[in-house]
């Protein structure tokens, strides 16, 4: 390529290599063309492609997904005006998620800035920059080709940097048109990006003091954990510390596990909440956790005071904790190989299991409470969400990606939905997990998005998108990118004909019935209208005869119309009572 004549387009896919960056999602438009030409030449190459979305925030939804399964960079891209306008939502889940992400979007070129040009957003038109100022970690517009790769450079590291998040450039189209010679990237990305293992010594030794006097220790791990997972679990193991998450660390632990004791804030757990209350439990490990409102049982300080130690890499999650006995700074893994390094790596220092005296534990048990058990179980038409939960992890391969969406479908996945990940302790990857939900932000819509970009992400591997009847009637488009792709994703449509939360919180919370209802939705023919096969499923033995590991197997995605019973309220007394608070 020595001496061809390249365009701006082709440098950012050039620092999108250097990243092992195989993906952009977005969606063409006229002035974000010189960059889909750079795209198009990258594909022929086998460099990074264009993944077209339908709409651009399910183009983020993807990226997010991608992101959260790889560690890579998600990127996403879109024309300017609306393309950029539509992105934000998909952007500001990122943000509120911590994903790194690189946002790419056109301007007008610079010349018709301030004349009322098609689509205009620069600062004299719809000020996109200003815009994804508030939902990213940086955002700017890059005006002359002088700026263009320190600017690049800058948006990705602060993509990664501490809290991670998105960062927004915004590139007029004549500048990414500007031709300029053949040569590699002046920075090396890599070599940037590295992670130092920075850690406050001071306090890790005060951990490590009050780890080994901790009598009735509890580890509370949120999604940041991920990273140090395995290292994390071994020394719970040594130490039988009781182990609880967060709904974003759901998927971290095993449900399995011996030691864990269920899900503690939205649609969670009795039995962790009761744990975090019994006045034994003399240390809470708080590791790697956002406790905002959906993880802390409503900000409920009783649950936590002084016996919370707070070990974080994200300053602004040890602002939530302000009453923490001890904040521990640092990496998560530096911090936890030191402490093994400390107190040494054998396996265990109690076998698992007998930690009650009572001998070796049953390892297909649950060492949680739940919910209506008896729905669990129920065999009842239409069918409950509970036994819907129960049977989907027993129809396809233990290796199968799950994620549930906003409103009722994640209150249903995090109480009752439990795959049989056996991983216990060990050499783990934390990232992404089989279970995962996009909270804080909660967008309608995320799961379907974001499974595409999951099963990208982790081919051959089969995903499971959890999604309702409202969400699907906002997004589902996205339907048709698994079909271009190929991707063995399988929609689960919990069909109610109504906004479920909406209905059900109404009702908790004595509010007027309004705005819920939505018609009924032949779901199984829609996908079938597109070429995808669809199933209804109005009962447990209509699902019990699928054969998931055919519908796993075919190339391209499948869909479930499972009519679930209406009148079944999901697990969400914890939101409807912060709701109903006194302002």
């Amino acid at each position: 390529m020595e001496g061809q004549l390249l365009e701006y387009g082709d440098l950012i896919i050039a620092y999108l290599e250097q990243l092992g960056v195989e993906y952009v999602f977005g969606i063409p438009g006229g002035a974000i063309e010189p960059f889909y030409n750079a795209l198009a030449r990258s594909e022929r190459r086998g460099g990074p492609r264009a993944i077209v979305a339908r709409h651009e925030t399910g183009a983020a939804f993807m990226a997010d997904g991608y992101s959260r399964n790889t560690g890579k960079l998600g990127v996403c891209c879109a024309t300017t005006g609306p393309g950029a306008t539509n992105l934000i939502t998909g952007v500001a889940s990122a943000y509120e998620n911590h994903i790194p992400m690189l946002v790419i979007t056109a301007q007008t070129a610079l010349s018709t800035f301030g004349r009322g040009a098609l689509q205009e957003s620069s600062c004299t038109g719809i000020n996109t920059v200003e815009l994804f100022h508030y939902c990213t970690r940086y955002s700017t517009l890059i005006s002359h080709v002088e700026q263009f790769e320190h600017k690049l450079t800058t948006a990705i590291m602060t993509a990664f940097a501490s809290p991670m998040g998105p960062a927004h450039i915004s590139v007029p189209l004549d500048v990414m048109r500007n031709a300029y010679p053949y040569k590699a990237p002046s920075f090396s990305l890599p070599k940037l990006l590295q992670k130092p293992a920075l850690f406050d010594q001071e306090a890790v030794d005060k951990l490590y003091d009050e780890l080994m006097v901790a009598k009735h220790p509890v580890f509370l791990l949120g999604d940041e954990a991920g990273e140090a997972i395995g290292l994390v679990l071994t020394l719970a193991i040594k130490l039988q510390a009781q182990l609880i998450v967060t709904p974003h660390g759901k998927s971290l632990v095993s449900p399995f596990h011996p030691l864990f004791r269920g899900v503690i804030g939205f649609s969670g757990h009795k039995s962790a909440q009761n744990l975090l209350s019994d006045p034994r439990v003399d240390r809470i490990f708080v590791i790697g956790a956002n406790l905002g409102e959906w993880a802390s049982n409503g900000w409920d300080r009783r649950l936590f005071s002084q016996r919370l130690i707070h070990i974080e890499s994200t300053e602004a999650n040890l602002a939530r904790t302000p009453m923490a006995a001890l904040h521990v700074r640092g990496r998560i893994k530096t911090i936890f190989e030191q402490i093994l390094d400390k107190c040494g790596r054998e396996p265990r220092l109690v076998a698992v299991g007998k930690s009650d005296g009572q001998g070796d534990q049953d390892p297909a048990k649950r060492y949680f409470s739940l919910d209506d058990d008896e729905k669990y179980d129920s065999d009842a038409t239409p069918i409950k969400p509970q036994r819907l939960m129960r049977i989907l992890p027993t129809i396809f391969p233990p290796n199968t990606h799950y994620l549930a969406d906003s409103g009722n479908s994640f209150s249903w996945a995090i109480h009752y939905l439990h795959p049989y990940d056996r991983r216990m302790s060990g050499q783990r990857d934390g990232r992404g997990g089989l279970f995962q939900v996009a909270m804080e932000f909660a967008s309608m819509g995320w799961a379907i998005g974001g499974a595409i970009g999951v099963a990208l992400a982790c081919r051959p591997d089969p995903v499971v998108c959890l999604v309702g009847d409202g969400s699907m009637l906002m997004a589902g488009q996205e339907i048709t990118v698994a079909i271009q792709e190929k991707l063995p994703v399988i929609f689960v449509v919990l069909n109610d004909s109504a906004y479920g939360m909406v209905k059900h919180g109404q009702k908790k919370t004595g509010a007027e019935p309004i705005g819920y209802r939505l018609p009924q939705v032949d779901f199984a023919a829609f996908a079938e209208s597109m070429g995808v096969p669809g199933y209804l499923i109005n009962s447990p033995q209509d699902l019990r005869s699928l054969n998931g590991r055919q519908i796993c197997g075919r190339e391209g995605p499948s869909l479930l119309d499972v009519r679930i019973d209406p009148e079944e309220a999901p697990p969400i007394g914890l939101r409807t009572q912060v709701l109903s608070r006194d302002c």
